[in-house]
């Protein structure tokens, strides 16, 4: 009897326990709060996301299932202390986000805007009252954030936003537009910022859901058809004569540089998430070269693909160490915008090209949804470009290294 061979690969993505992708030992210097942290995020990952990402990625639709059990993770608010937050280490909150992204990007991204973007914001520019007013329930995911700062005629550009608000008694009164404003379609509370009529500086208003849904003059229609990121929502916003209380205009916010507390704060999150994408690229592309057979032996012995894994564990291993001195500057206070921006503008590209080279080890099953590498590539070259292009950060950095600006 002939017994023939399914065309389906046995090929498990999940299966990369014995995959060693900490050759420097860095985890090992961890905290047992930061080894906590990891442990929990990563059975949450592992257990309740993987098994169904892929559906929600494919039909562009938030999870929103998993959201309870993210807030049993007890994370959001990550290095906030009180008013229901966990407190954390830098480290502890670090490591949160790369293990979130070694799961999905869309999670992840959903998880930075509420918890990093929408409470830093709260956290870093409002008022004891104010914080004590939204944070709390925002800590349980009982509302969710947004951060409304990009327009469409403004991405990199965004000192230059031209959304107004204006004084009208007890209300500001806010017109412009925004875009790729992630969890804005749905969140409770949006961050928006906008210039003041008045006197010309930057503020930040923020947006309450009521019961009815979204107050009137806020008009939000999700962005379609993306590559990259698509279990996230990211609308435009058309803001016509939208009317908020003026009691919720975040006090110690009054010019782009007190925004940029918040934006100096986040990016070097997004080194972190990089590093998380590589590493799930780069565990799963080891899984499946030891696992894969052509020519009579597993592709894991031949000398091509030794090299490619050989080099991007090295570049793993560099965005690691970057990612980890980073977080020590910042503990001491010495981390420094260019520094961020260097560790966002290496580690995106970087975990761009590991993501790459591990579709590649994978051939045609590398396209594939089922086996994970495909949606963290896609989703690097999100991270490529947000919180600051590879170029912006590179420019940031070469102003600091000849002290000329290459920009206005």
């Amino acid at each position: 009897m002939t017994v023939l061979q399914s065309a389906r690969p046995t090929f498990d993505p999940n299966d990369v326990a014995d995959v060693d992708a900490d050759l420097y030992l860095l985890d090992e210097q961890l905290d047992e709060e930061a080894k906590d942290v990891q442990a929990r995020v990563r059975a949450f990952v592992d257990q309740d996301l993987l098994p169904v990402i892929n559906g929600y990625w494919e039909r562009a639709e938030v999870p929103y299932e998993l959201i309870p059990k993210l807030a049993a993770l007890n994370i959001a608010g990550g290095t906030i202390k009180g008013y229901g937050c966990p407190g954390m280490s830098r480290m502890s909150a670090s490591i949160a986000a790369a293990e979130l992204a070694r799961g999905d990007g869309s999670i992840n991204t959903f998880f930075g805007v509420h918890s990093g973007l929408a409470m830093g914001s709260i956290d870093m520019l409002g008022s004891e009252e104010q914080k004590q007013r939204w944070l709390p329930a925002m800590a349980r995911f009982e509302k969710i954030g947004a951060f409304a700062l990009t327009e469409p005629a403004h991405g990199s550009d965004s000192v230059s936003l031209e959304t107004s608000a204006r004084r009208e008694g007890d209300f500001y009164v806010l017109n412009g537009s925004k875009r790729w404003i992630g969890n804005a379609s749905f969140a409770d509370i949006v961050i928006i910022y906008a210039r003041d009529e008045a006197d010309g500086a930057v503020k930040a208003f923020v947006m309450e859901k009521g019961a009815e849904g979204h107050p009137t003059g806020y008009n939000a229609e999700v962005i379609t058809g993306k590559m990259g990121k698509r279990a996230v929502l990211q609308p435009n916003i058309v803001i016509e004569d939208l009317r908020i209380p003026a009691a919720n205009r975040l006090e110690n916010c009054n010019s782009f540089k007190d925004v940029n507390k918040v934006l100096a704060a986040t990016r070097g999150g997004v080194a972190w998430e990089a590093l998380g994408h590589a590493v799930a690229a780069y565990e799963i592309a080891v899984a499946y070269a030891k696992q894969r057979v052509q020519f009579g032996k597993p592709i894991a012995g031949f000398q091509l693909v030794q090299n490619k894994l050989a080099n991007m564990l090295a570049q793993l291993t560099a965005i690691k160490l970057t990612c980890f001195r980073l977080n020590e500057l910042g503990e001491s206070g010495q981390m420094t915008s260019p520094m961020a921006s260097m560790a966002k503008m290496f580690a995106a590209r970087q975990g761009r090209w590991i993501c790459q080279e591990a579709r590649d080890i994978m051939g045609g099953n590398g396209l594939l949804l089922e086996n994970h590498v495909a949606r963290h590539l896609t989703d690097m070259e999100v991270v490529f470009t947000y919180e600051g292009t590879d170029t912006m950060q590179s420019l940031i950095l070469g102003r600091h290294i000849t002290g000329l600006s290459a920009f206005a």
